[in-house]
């Protein structure tokens, strides 16, 4: 039987470098074709790509692909992907869904929520200046916490919360059936400003979508119980970010931990850097494992090659 060619496949990114994805790849597949770019002149004969993986690919690109057969995000968002008015509608785009990606968040989590519910900040404070100083005592079940989104993540990171003994609530936009008892659920526009009033800390875990876009807004904080804390693990477009620090000069919030951003790296102009009371980690909440992007990217061609349907194909009309 003659041989299989290698698939050829284009790792897109104008924000990251894809180098990391090379060795995972080889290792798999050691004659695959691999382009690496963050332009198509640095990927030689477009017309032999068969699958791009992209985060943040440039606008236009996989339009000019002609012989592309899959859109791989190399993570759970695709947003950074179907925000390119020239995307080829008919190519399947498909999501990462990583099990072990739930891990890093909830650690994540632990740490964003705990670290000010526990006056952390102020201790590190008393730390540097060599006082001992306690803090108030605040059991975990007399602070609040919302998340809103309750997906894989978000359930995830509710669950792990409520069984440290937080008060946990979630909202999403449509109503969720078989939630622990443990975790009140909301749903709906109708829903959200009574989901907002329990929230000591809010916690952003929705996707992005035209609808969420914009959602961490001033209108919002101003429904949050005074001096909330916003923790943003979504993604930047969430944030209204000129919106952030009126809400935190106003007391409707006290601090953000944010670890996504509208631009990124955040630019060192950035008006948030020079504010104390916002948090900043550069998009490290969690990553994909590289083994996952290429197994998850090889099965998904494999299966397009086979007329069947790709798995985490996300629809493109709707976001996710």
């Amino acid at each position: 039987m003659p041989k299989t060619a290698a698939p050829c496949i284009a790792l897109l990114s104008t924000a990251i470098s894809m180098d990391y994805l090379v060795k995972p790849f080889q290792r798999v597949v050691p004659d695959i074709d691999l382009r690496i770019g963050r332009s198509l002149e640095d990927l030689g004969n477009l017309d032999q790509i068969e699958a791009a993986v992209c985060w943040h690919p440039p606008q236009g690109a996989l339009a000019r692909l002609t012989n592309l057969r899959l859109m791989q995000s190399l993570a759970a968002g695709i947003e950074h992907i179907t925000s390119d008015p020239s995307l080829p509608q008919a190519i399947p785009l498909c999501r990462i869904v990583d099990p072990g990606m739930a891990s890093g968040m909830k650690a994540y989590v632990a740490w964003a929520v705990s670290h000010q519910q526990r006056f952390m900040p102020a201790y590190l404070k008393s730390r540097s200046a060599q006082q001992w100083v306690e803090q108030p005592i605040v059991s975990p079940a007399k602070h609040r916490v919302g998340i809103a989104g309750l997906g894989i993540l978000g359930l995830d990171c509710a669950k792990m919360l409520s069984n440290i003994g937080y008060s946990v609530s979630g909202w999403s936009r449509s109503e969720k059936h078989g939630l622990p008892s443990a975790i009140k659920g909301f749903h709906g526009a109708a829903q959200l400003g009574a989901f907002l009033a329990t929230c000591d800390t809010l916690i952003c875990l929705l996707p992005l979508t035209n609808q969420t876009k914009g959602f961490l807004s001033g209108e919002l904080f101003q429904q949050l119980p005074r001096g909330a804390h916003l923790i943003n693990v979504g993604r930047g477009d969430h944030l209204i970010e000129k919106d952030l620090i009126p809400a935190l000069d106003a007391g409707w919030l006290s601090v953000a931990t944010l670890d996504t951003f509208s631009h990124e790296p955040l630019p060192p102009q950035h008006a948030f850097w020079a504010d104390s009371r916002i948090v900043i980690t550069p998009h490290i909440a969690t990553r994909t494992d590289p083994e996952v992007i290429v197994r998850q990217t090889l099965h998904n061609l494999d299966l397009i090659k086979k007329n069947q349907v790709p798995t985490n194909q996300v629809d493109i009309n709707l976001g996710y």
